[in-house]
């Protein structure tokens, strides 16, 4: 079995793929050039394990929240990859994908995107058992409310922390704060959720992915 994985909802560039033994990742920083070097990008990794994009047998999405760009980037992509060839697709969220970066039992774990205009994405979850599990809803939030929501010793990483890290410490008790390399999604982890979803039959088809926007009615297509 052979998955492709993306992210594109942040800066970051997310690659991850799984050979049915390994799971290999390709990480980079391309700020806004995503629309023109993920393409690119792709080719240059497959090639360099010699895939055809052809023996992939699934292939997974960040759906974000994020950059509304970066969302349809990645999207377009997936679809104009797997579509052809009629291939199954897992969406996988991008506060998802962060959050399984921490494998601490126990304790809640928070993702913060910024979302621009001083709003920031994020949810909360826990680990039990080593499953991952989502407590909240993905929400959309303001400085003070994000710390109305947040309960002491909180695990909390994201680049939304550029905004909002001297504000969680002033008024969350013992939260803890991840540094910079814990911000972005990875590769690897997409690869993760990406299983979970495969071995659940929790996949479609590209055309009915649905992206998770928070601001709907900007994102909305009005008919005239």
């Amino acid at each position: 079995m052979k998955i492709l994985g993306i992210d594109t909802t942040t800066k970051f560039l997310s690659i991850g793929l799984y050979d049915g033994r390994r799971i290999y990742e390709y990480n980079l920083d391309l700020g806004t050039r995503h629309s023109t070097l993920l393409i690119p990008t792709l080719k240059r990794v497959l090639d360099a394990l010699g895939w055809d994009v052809k023996e992939i047998d699934y292939f997974a999405c960040g759906l974000g929240p994020g950059s509304f760009t970066g969302i349809r980037v990645g999207a377009a992509a997936v679809k104009g990859l797997s579509w052809p060839l009629n291939k199954p697709v897992a969406g996988i969220s991008t506060l998802d994908i962060l959050a399984n970066k921490v494998k601490l039992p126990g304790v809640s774990i928070a993702p913060v995107i910024d979302a621009k205009r001083g709003l920031i994405y994020c949810s909360i979850y826990k680990r039990e058992k080593g499953c991952l599990k989502r407590i909240a809803p993905y929400m959309l939030l303001s400085e003070e409310e994000l710390c109305r929501k947040l309960k002491r010793n909180t695990v909390i990483l994201g680049d939304a922390l550029n905004l909002c890290k001297e504000k969680i410490i002033k008024n969350i008790s013992g939260a803890v704060i991840l540094d910079k390399d814990c911000w972005y999604p990875d590769g690897h982890n997409i690869i993760y959720l990406a299983l979970e979803k495969i071995r659940g039959k929790s996949f479609s088809s590209a055309f009915n992915l649905k992206p998770i926007y928070l601001y709907p009615k900007e994102c909305q297509i009005r008919k005239h």
